[in-house]
């Protein structure tokens, strides 16, 4: 896909996280399915549109919900350095994975977390969507705000949740420095992953992401980011996937078996890289997205990393109409998208939204 020049920075943020979702809702139902099973279902094609989940078309699942949560302490975490003069991101996002961990139904005995602010009191985020084992293990146990996790697990739970760190800044106009949004991203990431590869996957996919929200194109982003990522030790794992994926793109593009040739989606490196791959070899938003969740693997993971690829270079516009329209919480999503491009304005209206204890 070739990334849209002319959109402005609220189409690209708004469009990464609607697109985001949208993979996420159309892979829920064919998450824990084989491709032959899928194949059975829906047919030779695959799923190609909503099908039931979670008790309606269009569900969202844990990897919205947790970017919503990601924005969510972003934009506190802003608000705090703004009128406190001091900010730690990724301790704030980890306040705001806590009130997440509050809406699964569990609790961390350790940590009082505030359930202040707007988005908790959201009822339809009050539901479990499949949430991921090893990050409710490893929030229950966090000791104390930003606490990283000890636990040497490398799944795809942190990188599908890290897009909106591409965003930080802009509110005051600022242009994201990639290298910064890598370093954030990794942070946020061991609050739930211990695993190298799990931090750095999504600390190339925040990089990533930056780059495309400055004006670049995806090919010559994806090439960047790779200098980025070797400068970390422990970086093997994601580089030799994304370089993969890259290659596959231009030797085999737009092919369920080559994207079955990078695995299944469950671990960082390979989510990172299927969704790669969907995006630069597919054509358009609907063919990026229907390739990234016919797969034996994590179906919704692979569409929400790659939605929020190919919806920031494309927009919401380019979004089918048929997915969009029924989208579970669609106008939440565009409203955290928003404010994640707007100042703080020194009210009390804003700090009631988003307080930066």
């Amino acid at each position: 896909m070739v990334t849209d020049t002319s959109l402005t920075l609220i189409e690209k943020a708004r469009g990464c996280l609607l697109a985001g979702a949208v993979g996420d809702a159309l892979g829920a139902p064919v998450e824990f399915m084989s491709i032959d099973e899928i194949a059975r279902q829906f047919g030779s094609s695959g799923i190609t549109g909503y099908a039931p989940a979670y008790g309606g078309t269009g569900k969202i699942t844990d990897d919205t919900q947790m970017t919503l949560f990601t924005a969510e302490g972003l934009i506190r975490a802003s608000v705090r350095g703004q009128r406190k003069g001091i900010c730690h991101f990724p301790s704030v996002a980890a306040h705001a994975y806590q009130r997440w961990l509050l809406t699964q139904g569990h609790s961390n005995p350790e940590i009082s977390a505030a359930t202040d602010g707007w988005l908790f009191g959201i009822n339809e985020l009050h539901s479990q969507r499949a949430p991921g084992i090893t990050c409710l293990t490893a929030l229950e146990s966090m000791s104390y705000f930003g606490e990283a996790a000890i636990n040497d697990s490398k799944g795809c739970g942190g990188v599908m949740r890290v897009a909106p760190v591409a965003f930080i800044g802009a509110a005051t106009g600022d242009n994201t420095n990639a290298t910064s949004a890598f370093e954030t991203a990794v942070e946020i990431c061991a609050l739930t992953h211990g695993h190298p590869t799990g931090q750095l996957a999504g600390g190339y996919f925040a990089a990533l992401l930056t780059l495309l929200t400055n004006g670049e194109q995806l090919l010559p982003a994806a090439k960047k980011c790779i200098n980025i990522l070797r400068k970390y030790d422990n970086h093997s794992e994601v580089l030799t996937h994304i370089e993969r994926a890259i290659e596959k793109s231009t030797a085999s593009p737009n092919c369920r078996n080559t994207l079955t040739e990078l695995g299944e989606g469950w671990v960082a490196e390979e989510a990172l890289a299927m969704s790669l791959y969907c995006a630069l070899s597919s054509n358009s938003t609907r063919d990026a997205l229907i390739l990234a969740v016919n797969h034996s693997g994590d179906s919704d993971s692979t569409g929400a990393i790659t939605g929020n690829i190919v919806g920031l270079m494309a927009g919401e516009r380019a979004i089918p109409a048929e997915w969009i329209d029924p989208l579970e919480l669609k106008n939440v999503i565009t409203q955290v998208a928003e404010d994640l491009l707007t100042p703080d304005n020194g009210t009390d209206s804003w700090w009631d939204k988003y307080p930066g204890h």
